[in-house]
């Protein structure tokens, strides 16, 4: 992988500057500094490429992104209320935020900020998503401050920091993402590699997006009012050892879709060749996931490859099934009291549980509290910012 130096800064209107792959899915980019595709409008300008000092996206300008746009170790990409950032096709245009790199994102309920596709027609999968890799744990690698590479991108992140700080993420909405550069490089919405626990993730949307809608690869990153409608794929997916807190989440199903929430403790494309040195075990308070109705099949959470989970005030309405555990590995973090739910609600649900663990257990032992969860209040909080 080759490093890339442009300045991003203010030219002339027809200045232009081309540079080469900065990783090595990013194709080469012709950035125009002085007034984006419309030279005689300074309210629309073009980014992308690796920077080389840190960026500010300001309100009242339009932003189009025509290839990845990498943030590297000591800069700052920052980003103001209002911000709308219009994204052209192709799997290879999204934003990464590389470990010591970092995103301050700030919105407000009234002023998103808000990426999206360029296309007079926008569908899923449109183009690529966010993806925010730091130094925070992670089981797929064994060692101090041994990384992994991202799905795309090919981009390091893990490591031994727990409270590492890649910034605010805050009032944030992600439509049309998902892009797949092959079978096995997804883009998500927004996905967070390593995050730590010192990054600030508060307000975010995934609208329609391809693949899942929020993926936490490992870390200890705490996030909360996370609103997934339409994702083709899970609406929200861990793996590698993640271990934060996810509050206030609602998610809602389309036409096309798979899982609400599928949990691993390990990934299982990488393998598990022997026991990690710790499991997945997120903490869920307040989740709501709404389905297209039990006729139409599917599980709203699926949990498997041994994560542990603790779930508390959860409302499920429409599916096949409300729970699937699969392998006994799984079966046995809820043995140990590592995975629990309290105060659930199931409505049109034909199936509460279905334990494929090999492990006795039933659905009056799993669950606690039936009936008495409500989920998240997601009318205190979606107002104004996100999409329906």
């Amino acid at each position: 992988m080759k490093t890339n130096k442009f300045l991003l800064g203010l030219l002339t209107a027809a200045a232009l500057l081309v540079v080469g792959c900065a990783v090595d899915d990013t194709a080469d980019v012709t950035i125009n500094q002085g007034g984006g595709s419309n030279p005689t409008n300074p309210t629309n300008q073009v980014i992308g490429g690796t920077l080389t000092e840190d960026l500010t996206l300001v309100t009242g300008t339009e932003y189009n992104l025509t290839s990845g746009l990498i943030v590297p170790d000591g800069l700052t990409l920052t980003i103001e209320p209002g911000v709308v950032v219009k994204a052209t096709t192709g799997s290879d245009v999204y934003v990464a935020i590389q470990q010591g790199g970092t995103i301050m994102a700030e919105g407000t309920s009234s002023n998103p900020i808000v990426f999206t596709s360029d296309s007079a027609t926008p569908n899923p999968g449109d183009w690529g998503g966010l993806i925010v890799l730091g130094r925070a744990p992670l089981n797929s690698v064994v060692g101090g401050d041994a990384t992994s590479t991202s799905e795309i991108g090919g981009l390091p992140y893990g490591g031994s920091i727990a409270d590492d700080d890649s910034g605010i993420i805050r009032y944030v909405r992600i439509e049309y993402s998902g892009g797949a550069a092959d079978a096995a490089s997804e883009n998500n919405g927004f996905s967070f590699y390593a995050v730590g626990s010192g990054t600030t993730i508060d307000f975010i949307q995934a609208f329609e997006g391809a693949d899942d809608g929020v993926e936490f690869f490992g870390g200890t990153v705490n996030a909360s009012h996370i609103s997934v409608v339409g994702a083709q794929d899970d609406s929200v997916d861990w793996t590698e050892g993640f271990t934060g807190t996810l509050t206030d989440v609602y998610i809602e199903h389309r036409q096309s879709h798979d899982k609400g929430i599928e949990g691993d403790g390990f990934n299982t494309d990488i393998g598990n060749n022997s026991n990690p040195v710790f499991w997945s075990a997120p903490t869920i308070n307040n989740l709501t996931i709404n389905g297209l109705g039990s006729s139409n099949g599917n599980e709203a959470i699926r949990l498997r490859a041994g994560t542990r989970a603790i779930f508390n005030n959860v409302f499920i309405e429409g599916f096949e099934e409300g729970y699937d555990l699969d392998d006994e590995e799984t079966g046995n973090g809820f043995s140990a009291g590592d995975t629990s739910v309290t105060d659930i609600t199931f409505d049109d649900i034909v199936l509460t549980l279905k334990n494929d663990t090999n492990v006795a257990f039933n659905a009056d032992d799993f669950f606690s509290g039936i009936g008495n969860g409500t989920g998240t209040d997601y009318d205190s909080w979606n107002s104004g910012w996100t999409r329906n």
